[in-house]
């Protein structure tokens, strides 16, 4: 549905609820002040969007990526607040099945901005990733250095050590190899 057509009915399922107060059906008028916000809600957290987090977080991709895939033009359906968030979340489930894809959602994702520090740090995290994956330890340092600065509740405190471990791996590997 899009956003103009969820406003205008939120809107008017309010202006519906306030005739049923003012005619003394008080039960459907808060049914229908209920029903009026869960539609404006809607506006601002796009249920596909919503669904598709919550099947990422049981790891259930498949469904993830069905929910998303039911927006065809984020563009469009979405606000503006919410585009980078959509890009983060197809390069999280890209970065399953192709990873050196989920490159362009991750980049996409920060370009366009999110407003959580711990997404910044997550994107820019994988994005080290893909780094380490293609050899490139400048690049790698650079988003890991970015990603420890953007995760200020350590959230992925473990996970930004555990790379830094990695790349200290990888050191090594290099050294072996020119032996």
């Amino acid at each position: 549905m899009p956003n103009i057509i969820r406003l205008i009915a939120g809107f008017a399922l309010l202006g519906g609820a306030v005739a049923l107060f003012i005619f003394g059906f008080w039960p459907w008028g808060i049914i229908a002040i209920l029903l009026g916000i869960i539609v404006l809600v809607t506006y601002f957290f796009n249920e596909n969007m919503l669904l598709a987090q919550w099947f990422l977080r049981k790891d259930n991709m498949p469904k993830a990526k069905k929910f998303l895939d039911r927006i065809t033009n984020y563009e469009t359906q979405l606000i503006k607040v919410q585009h980078g968030y959509y890009n983060l979340l197809i390069g999280l489930i890209e970065s399953r099945t192709a990873p050196m894809q989920s490159e362009k959602y991750f980049k996409k994702s920060l370009a366009l901005g999110m407003q959580m520090d711990h997404n910044i740090a997550l994107a820019k995290l994988s994005l080290a990733g893909i780094a380490m994956a293609k050899r490139n330890k400048r690049e790698a340092t650079m988003y890991l250095a970015e990603a420890k600065k953007a995760d200020k509740n350590k959230l992925l405190a473990d996970q930004i050590k555990q790379m830094k471990d990695q790349m200290g791996m990888m050191d090594k590997q290099q050294q072996v190899r020119y032996r």
